[in-house]
């Protein structure tokens, strides 16, 4: 699409990535630092090309390695910039140091994270593993179901991540391919109202800022270090709920969309549900509505925040069901899925009486069909039916071969 700016809010056809690009150039960053790799690399892409066409001032700067690409990131933010880049999997596992770093630093980073599988064997395609990999690295953690959500949630991303409260770096997941490639049509905010919203960067401890010297990257030792790790966590993460909060319905008066921690569908009187994340959260939703036509009362919940994780939204949403199963797009390495443990930990201490069950789908790209959603509400409504686990508590669903559980 060529333009000189955005004016009108009226239908485009974007894939995920491309709508992230746009968003990165509406909120007019200052510097994108980064490695591509498959199926992020259209994000910056994207944002190179506004630049090569002169439709953003800021600076693309490609770098040796993930690593280094989010190096650059720390030090253009420290600098006091408007920094954003993107990346996935195994780019994403060599870029992990780094990332504690932002967060330490206290740098508003945002992070296109197009959730792809980690090696070996290698693999392109979606799954959740570089998601879960990085979840406490001590980044806000937004996750996209569609690309209109792909682009809408970068901008409250800055938003709330450049707030002086918080001063934290955000991820913004969407699936590989499944979103990242998909054109859709979305509505995007004119270039005036995306860039009023975010609003000018006002940058805070820079570097650049020699009336006011600072220190970044200072090492502690014990005699600090405990100290800076629980104020990040109790003065910073237990505020960010709240700014979250206020960003969502500043956009929702903005745009007309309306954002949540969790997103819940056709859970006013049902009785078993499914939470997901990404791009199954719709096929579920399908899903549940063709299970109601067989009188079994199927909802959906769909996580919205993943970090910082909305346990007490969470255990209101189950309070009232008797059997929910937790979708983990991730192979748990020895362990109950990271969503399944999330859910656990929200019921723990409740009078909450749902069973609880776990189910490893979808690795490396493969599909999650309506024929495995429609098995497991028939196997979530036995559950209820017979007020007890009658299978695993962890299983595999979509596995070629003979039915694989454990735990």
């Amino acid at each position: 699409m060529a333009f000189d700016k955005l004016e009108l809010n009226d239908i485009e056809v974007w894939d995920g990535n491309h709508a992230a690009a746009q968003a990165l150039r509406q909120a007019q960053v200052d510097v994108v630092s980064a490695y591509p790799i498959t199926p992020s690399t259209a994000v910056v892409e994207g944002y190179a090309k506004f630049k090569s066409d002169n439709l953003v001032e800021g600076e693309v700067v490609i770098v040796e390695s993930e690593h280094a690409a989010m190096s650059g990131c720390i030090g253009a933010a420290a600098a006091g910039g408007r920094v954003a880049t993107a990346t996935a999997s195994q780019g994403l596992a060599l870029m992990a140091e780094t990332l504690y770093q932002a967060s330490g630093m206290r740098l508003p980073i945002v992070l296109n994270l197009v959730n792809r599988a980690l090696a070996a064997p290698l693999n392109v395609n979606c799954d959740h593993s570089d998601m879960y990999m990085v979840r406490d690295s001590g980044w806000i953690q937004f996750d996209a179901f569609n690309t209109q959500e792909a682009y809408d949630l970068n901008l409250i991303a800055f938003k709330v991540g450049e707030d002086h409260d918080v001063r934290l770096p955000v991820i913004v997941n969407q699936d590989g391919f499944l979103t990242s490639h998909t054109a859709q049509g979305i509505h995007p905010l004119s270039d005036d109202e995306a860039f009023n919203f975010v609003g000018e960067y006002k940058p805070m401890n820079d570097m650049l800022d020699f009336e006011h010297p600072v220190s970044h990257g200072i090492q502690t030792e014990e005699d600090w270090h405990f100290e800076h790790k629980a104020r990040q966590h109790a003065d910073t993460m237990n505020i960010v709920p709240a700014k979250i909060d206020a960003a969502f319905a500043e956009f929702e008066k903005l745009s007309g969309r309306k954002y949540n921690h969790i997103e819940k569908y056709d859970m006013d009187d049902a009785e078993v549900a499914v939470v997901c994340m990404g791009t199954s959260v719709e096929t579920a939703r399908e899903v549940a509505k063709e299970m109601r036509e067989k009188g079994v009362k199927a909802g959906v919940i769909g996580i919205r925040v993943f970090r910082p994780f909305p346990f007490a939204d969470m255990s209101d949403a189950l309070k009232d069901l008797k059997a929910v199963a937790a979708l983990d797009r991730s192979a748990p390495g020895g362990a109950a899925g990271a969503l399944f443990n999330e859910i656990a930990g929200s019921l723990i201490n409740t009078d909450t009486k749902v069973m609880l069950s776990g189910y490893i789908y979808g690795l490396g790209g493969r599909d999650l069909t309506k024929k495995h959603l429609v098995d497991l509400y028939t196997e979530l409504q036995a559950n209820a039916d017979a007020g007890k686990l009658l299978t695993s508590q962890q299983q595999f669903i979509g596995v070629r071969g003979p039915k694989l559980a454990f735990l």
